[in-house]
């Protein structure tokens, strides 16, 4: 594959699309991200099916047509430079066999957005262009910290970030380089075995997770261990995992990373000598840092952890 594309940064009055491509979201939830993205001196332009709802098992933002419809105008207009989901939940994957990319390709621009984003983030990157794996203009239950949003702000502006974090007593260390892939643990198991999963080969794979019981989230590191995604990356970074196991006696969102979860992903990778590094700032959780899927990152993992970007 040729090099990976970054999008240009943005100019003040750079159109930014905001739409719903998963779940559906009430206007007063996405009021602070609006007037957020006009104060940084952008133009926030809205999806035409941004706050329907379609009802089909799940609270949908519109039909899969319509919210496919509002996706590709998002990704071909040449007016448009950034794309932002309002939020996650489930859906994304019924979009992807009807994304377009023929104007996109003309004038790349950021996609933002984690938990279910993962699965446009990952056809993005087969398709050879960056993404950014950040908080959604829904400001979950948990909060985001302004930080989180400030830092998506600076990718947009053409900075790449540079993270120093607490090292972990879980983390294995070592260093290396590589592009990074992954998103959503839930996600990145769901792509498994189709032609829109990640190429994981020489890669250092991110996971994050929320509200799954622990037999789930066993079951996913499962899979990835049985498919051989061990075996080919050549680190790993463990997010957010929030609210897991028994939701009704385990709620934990004031718990970024939950203990049980990252004892059962530790000991499931015991065998493997790559470099891990436990307690990364972002998933669902305050503080959501962003991370772009598809850079090259330098790893660091020792008595301090460091992780830094480089075109």
């Amino acid at each position: 594959m040729t090099d990976i594309i970054f999008p240009k940064a943005l100019k003040k009055g750079d159109k930014i699309a905001v739409i719903s491509p998963a779940g559906s979201v009430e206007p007063a939830h996405l009021e602070k991200g609006i007037e957020m993205i006009r104060k940084r001196g952008y133009e926030p332009v809205l999806g035409e099916h941004l706050y329907t709802k379609f009802s089909n098992g799940y609270s949908y933002a519109g039909t899969e047509e319509e919210r496919l419809k509002d996706m590709n105008r998002a990704l071909n207009d040449p007016e448009i430079s950034a794309v932002w989901a309002s939020r996650g939940g489930y859906g994304c994957q019924h979009l992807i066999h009807g994304l377009d990319l023929k104007g996109f390709t003309k004038k790349p621009k950021w996609y933002i957005g984690y938990s279910d984003n993962t699965v446009i983030q990952s056809y993005l990157l087969n398709k050879g262009f960056t993404s950014v794996h950040g908080q959604t203009i829904k400001t979950s239950s948990f909060g985001v910290t302004e930080e989180s949003y400030d830092l998506i702000f600076d990718i947009l502006d053409g900075s790449l970030p540079e993270y120093s974090i607490k090292p972990h007593e879980k983390n294995r260390p070592g260093s290396i380089k590589g592009e990074l892939v992954g998103g959503n643990l839930a996600l990145i198991y769901a792509l498994l075995g189709t032609k829109y999963s990640f190429d994981f080969k020489n890669k250092i794979l991110f996971i994050e997770d929320t509200g799954e019981n622990f037999y789930a989230l066993d079951r996913m590191i499962m899979s990835l261990e049985l498919a051989g995604v061990f075996n080919k990356i050549s680190g790993l970074i463990i997010g957010g995992m929030t609210n897991m196991g028994d939701e009704k006696e385990n709620k934990q969102y004031e718990e970024s990373f939950d203990k049980f979860a990252y004892q059962l992903i530790s000991d499931r990778i015991s065998k493997y000598e790559f470099p891990v590094v436990f307690g990364f700032p972002n998933g669902h959780i305050k503080d959501n840092r962003p991370l772009i899927i598809g850079g090259k990152i330098s790893l660091k993992a020792d008595k301090t952890v460091s992780v830094s970007y480089r075109k």
